[in-house]
């Protein structure tokens, strides 16, 4: 079975925890689509300006991700040089960090990632995002260092309801076919026609972001894209 994890685009704390509570008792896994107006043209939380005050409650303790009781997180970051931000984005509680690639400077990447502190690469799954365009190639110097690479399947990321690009699906093949053990994920156009094309090339996980949004009935909708 497929694991398939709801992805969430929030303009601010109250959008974030309505969308999460649509999922809630479904997913066990939600990712976060994180953007700084940088690396992608989009801005969502909390990387906006009165995200400040939801995100200190969170940074003090007094308060956690909302329903961070009943899931765990793992954070998209489509941030610039998120690497500088590490401490801030791991004190907000995710499971799991994806890096962009495209977003930062592989040779420092690299030596990042294997310096991270034990106690918190045992806490936190790292993954590495690459594009449609983004040669997998350039994985090889990280590829022991991560737990998991997500494939974009859209052209222009940081945004939902994106067209399919069917490159994705030659991507996903190879990076099979070269690393058989590494857990693949892909984040962008997973809906009731692409998923079985994505896990017929060899992915493991599907984030879905718009399918869940137009759906009438998320439980049911994620069942049928896990079993698909």
């Amino acid at each position: 079975m497929t694991e398939v994890i709801p992805a969430v685009l929030a303009k601010d704390i109250n959008d974030l925890r309505q969308k999460i509570a649509n999922v809630v008792n479904v997913a066990k896994v939600v990712q976060i689509d994180i953007c700084d107006g940088k690396f992608v043209e989009s801005t969502s939380w909390p990387m906006g300006y009165y995200d400040k005050e939801s995100v200190a409650l969170i940074l003090d303790e007094e308060e956690g991700l909302p329903y961070w009781e009943n899931v765990d997180f793992e954070f998209d970051l489509m941030v610039k040089n998120a690497i500088k931000q590490f401490d801030f984005f791991t004190r907000l509680g995710p499971k799991r960090i994806i890096f962009h690639l495209e977003a930062e400077d592989q040779n420092e990447l690299k030596d990042f990632i294997n310096a991270i502190d034990p106690y918190t690469r045992e806490l936190v799954e790292i993954g590495i995002a690459i594009n449609t365009t983004t040669d997998i190639e350039k994985l090889s110097p990280l590829i022991n260092s991560i737990d998991f690479v997500q494939c974009m399947g859209i052209e222009q990321i940081g945004f939902q309801g994106q067209k399919f690009d069917e490159r994705v699906l030659d991507q996903i093949k190879s990076l099979r076919s070269k690393y058989s053990d590494i857990i693949i994920s892909v984040d962008g156009s997973v809906n009731e026609d692409t998923a079985p094309l994505l896990v017929g090339a060899g992915a493991d996980r599907l984030v879905a972001g718009s399918v869940l949004i137009k759906s009438f009935d998320v439980r049911e909708t994620i069942k049928e894209l896990e079993n698909l």
